[in-house]
């Protein structure tokens, strides 16, 4: 019993850090428009923000896979690297399309018709979307009412950190319904990237997705005229964007990879949460108060009744090694 919640107490660290860092990426979308002179409705130039973020990231992630190719990786990945290696492309780059390119091209053209408190509610669906179409894509992975419970939980804990006095209802199909589907995308992409890991080494779909998913945006921002005025204190704001999304996404694949895709989908809950905390820490935002650490207190335990569901199985099949 103490192996599994060694192996849990892992699982939970990982995604923290994960979360942590996507979280992070709220004040410093919001710090990089600054730098970078990108005004409110310049769409374009935030593309192209988010396409060199990516782009670099899978660049950097795939060097330090080539770094590391010559120690120990996985067999199945050395088994099968001469083979189908142009079926192994092609997934990847529809990986790297429906994770990077589709997910924020809906995202920020959602995030230009509807408020911040309505993006930021309909985007954590995507926390639900992967516990609720688990059961279609694995038989083991079902749904059951401790998980429905912990959806309903952990969504109160969002609505309630968004609560600032403005209707939070109301629906378009180019301002939340383009929400939606950024986190309907998120969700699918986390199945078919589990799929993939089983015969690809992680860092390699990671970087690879990263770096094909983020060459379209960087194309789509410049061909709807966007930009970026290069400066010193941008440039180094950028670089840690691109740390943050190489570690994130690496760790994130990993995790889906030997664990049950309902189970790690919930942890996206925490990340406005962290975003709104660390906003409120960077830029000085006001947050500190009852009913922020009330819905803190609420995600926490819709992830919690989400990952009590009495498996034991999915926490035996890989060593804590495995994990890391």
């Amino acid at each position: 019993m103490g192996t599994i919640w060694n192996k849990k107490i892992v699982i939970i660290c990982m995604a923290v850090v994960a979360t942590v860092l996507w979280g992070s990426a709220y004040p410093s979308v919001k710090a990089g428009y600054e730098l970078f002179s990108i005004a409110a409705d310049d769409i374009g130039s935030k593309i192209v923000f988010a396409g060199y973020r990516f782009s670099i990231a899978g660049i950097v992630v795939l060097l330090f896979s080539r770094f590391l190719s010559g120690r120990e990786q996985d067999c199945v990945e050395k088994n099968t690297r001469k083979r189908n290696s142009g079926k192994r492309i092609i997934g990847i780059l529809l990986l790297g399309l429906m994770q990077t390119t589709a997910q924020y091209i809906f995202f920020y053209l959602g995030m230009a018709n509807t408020t911040g408190a309505r993006g930021s509610i309909i985007n954590a669906s995507g926390a639900f979307f992967g516990v609720l179409l688990a059961p279609l894509f694995y038989k083991d992975d079902w749904l059951s009412v401790r998980k429905i419970a912990g959806c309903l939980v952990g969504f109160a804990g969002i609505v309630l950190i968004n609560m600032d006095g403005t209707s939070l209802f109301g629906f378009t199909l180019l301002g939340e319904g383009f929400v939606m589907f950024a986190a309907l995308a998120q969700a699918l992409a986390s199945f078919y990237s589990k799929r993939l890991v089983r015969e690809t080494n992680v860092m390699v779909v990671t970087g690879g997705q990263l770096l094909l998913g983020g060459i379209p945006l960087l194309l789509i921002g410049y061909g709807l005229g966007g930009s970026l005025e290069a400066n010193p204190k941008g440039i180094l704001l950028l670089t840690y964007m691109i740390f943050l999304s190489a570690v994130a996404f690496t760790v994130w694949t990993q995790l889906l990879k030997y664990n049950p895709v309902s189970e790690i989908a919930i942890y996206n809950l925490l990340i406005p949460v962290f975003g709104t905390l660390l906003s409120g820490i960077f830029l000085r935002e006001h947050i500190f108060d009852l009913v922020h650490l009330l819905s803190i207190l609420l995600v926490c335990m819709g992830i919690m009744f989400v990952n009590t569901t009495g498996r034991r199985g999915n926490y035996e099949k890989y060593s804590v090694e495995d994990q890391l």
